[in-house]
């Protein structure tokens, strides 16, 4: 199978120009974002929710369009929204990520509980390695820092949902429920964290 070579992933994407950029923001997304800017003293300080609608309004990551588009809204340069959106792994920048994102936890419990043997075995069943997104654009597999599940390890990460301890029988399991979902957790994630941000600036 092709895939995509880890070098390309790593190549600075060039910014748009503002004139070369259509806003492709939803009226669900204008209204969410013109909502929360109430509840923040400037437009500078509501980049990280503004950054996750944009996630979800381009297809799970952030291609430089989708930077240009929050500066805009925002009144900030282009350069100070990609410095925001890169110093966060939370935020997808620079190439796109599958429908599902399954993060692999290698640090020390996960380590010691065999993370980087259930790590080979999801590059064999999905033909691919850390950093790399499937040719059907299915999944995207990376290797994370410590998830704060250490009563779990080995453990995944797949959208909000935490698995583990994790086996070769859950790592095909979980696959096949995956190719199974409506929705991509990417963008259900992303989604999910606009909505809990809402719900937080009306109970303020």
């Amino acid at each position: 199978m092709d895939t995509i070579p880890v070098s390309s992933l790593t190549e600075r994407p060039k910014a748009p120009r503002p004139d070369e950029v259509e806003l492709r923001f939803s009226p669900r997304a204008v209204r969410e974002l013109e909502h929360l800017l109430t509840h923040y003293p400037d437009k500078k300080s509501a980049m990280l929710p503004a950054l996750w609608i944009a996630q979800r309004e381009y297809g799970g990551w952030l291609p430089p369009e989708a930077l240009l588009e929050v500066a805009v809204r925002l009144g900030r340069s282009y350069a100070e929204v990609e410095g925001v959106a890169t110093f966060y792994t939370m935020y997808h920048v620079g190439h796109p990520v599958g429908r599902h994102l399954i993060e692999v936890c290698t640090c020390l419990s996960c380590h010691l509980c065999g993370a980087y043997r259930i790590a080979d075995y999801l590059k064999e069943k999905l033909g691919i390695e850390f950093g790399e997104t499937t040719p059907d654009g299915m999944f995207t597999l990376e290797e994370v820092e410590c998830l704060d599940a250490c009563d779990r390890a080995p453990v995944l990460m797949v959208g909000d949902q935490y698995i583990g301890p994790v086996t070769r029988e859950d790592v095909d399991a979980l696959l096949e429920r995956l190719r199974q979902e409506d929705s991509p957790t990417t963008i259900r994630l992303a989604d999910e964290v606009v909505q809990c941000q809402l719900h937080k600036s009306e109970q303020g």
